[in-house]
Order: structure tokens, then C-alpha cells, then sequence
């Protein structure tokens, strides 16, 4: 296996008008520490950085992008992206998020996973998948 010469990692950065809400999902069910907020002006997190192992993302709100970048702000606000997650182990995770609605229920793919769908707090579509034995 080469290693990559350009991309050394890949962080997603989702930007939600509010980050409080966002936080839980990912520190009390899915065991990732928040390891940087950065209040903004009016002392709510307007940046969060939360990691588990070796897999990070990032928050920041629309008003801090705004306020660094009027140019990045001004485009559609929406999700263009959905975050896929694989992970060991998938029952887990659906017990660890059993009460959250489904946006696609436990299934198995042409391409060897099993896995559902959430749509996380902040809106982003989230998959979590598990690669099933053939």
C-alpha cells in the first residue's frame, strides 16, 4: 500500500446555525470528546472539534463563517455533503441510537455493508455501516 502524498487526513467541518444541540450525538452516544470549542461573541460555541480515535469533526456555525468569510457564507445554506461512517460494530451504534428516527432503516447494500441512516442534530444525513462476511 502507498501512502497518499497529498491527503494526509479528511475532517468534515458541518456548518448548523446552533452547535449546543449537535454536541450530545456524537459525546454521549457515540463516545467522541470535544476537544476545542471556541465561544464566539456571544459566548455560545460558534467552533467545536470533536474526535474519537483516529476520526475527527468539526462544527462551526453559518455566523462564524460569515464573520471569517463573507464570500464562503454567501452560497445556499443546506447540506450538500452526508457523512458515512464505517464502524465495528453496528449494533452498538443502533442501540446507542435506537430512539432517533430513520431516514433509511438497517439494510444490507449491493456493496457488502449493513447500515442505516440518521439524520443527526444540525441536519446532516449520517450513515453508519458495517462491512458484512460474504
Amino acid at each position: 500500500m502507498t501512502v497518499n502524498p497529498f491527503v494526509q487526513r479528511l475532517t468534515p467541518v458541518v456548518f448548523v446555525d446552533r452547535i449546543e444541540p449537535c454536541l450530545p450525538f456524537w459525546t454521549e452516544r457515540l463516545g467522541f470528546q470535544k476537544i476545542v470549542e471556541v465561544p464566539g461573541p456571544d459566548g455560545k460555541p460558534q467552533f467545536a472539534l470533536l474526535v474519537r480515535d483516529t476520526v475527527e469533526v468539526m462544527y462551526q456555525t453559518w455566523a462564524a463563517l460569515e464573520a471569517e468569510n463573507q464570500e464562503a457564507a454567501s452560497g445556499a445554506r443546506g447540506h450538500s455533503v452526508a457523512l458515512y461512517l464505517e464502524v465495528a460494530d453496528l449494533n452498538e451504534i443502533d442501540r446507542a441510537l435506537v430512539d432517533l428516527p430513520r431516514v433509511a432503516n438497517r439494510h444490507r447494500t449491493f456493496y457488502g455493508m449493513e447500515e442505516f441512516t440518521v439524520r443527526a442534530p444540525g441536519g446532516v444525513l449520517t450513515t453508519f455501516a458495517t462491512r458484512v462476511a460474504s
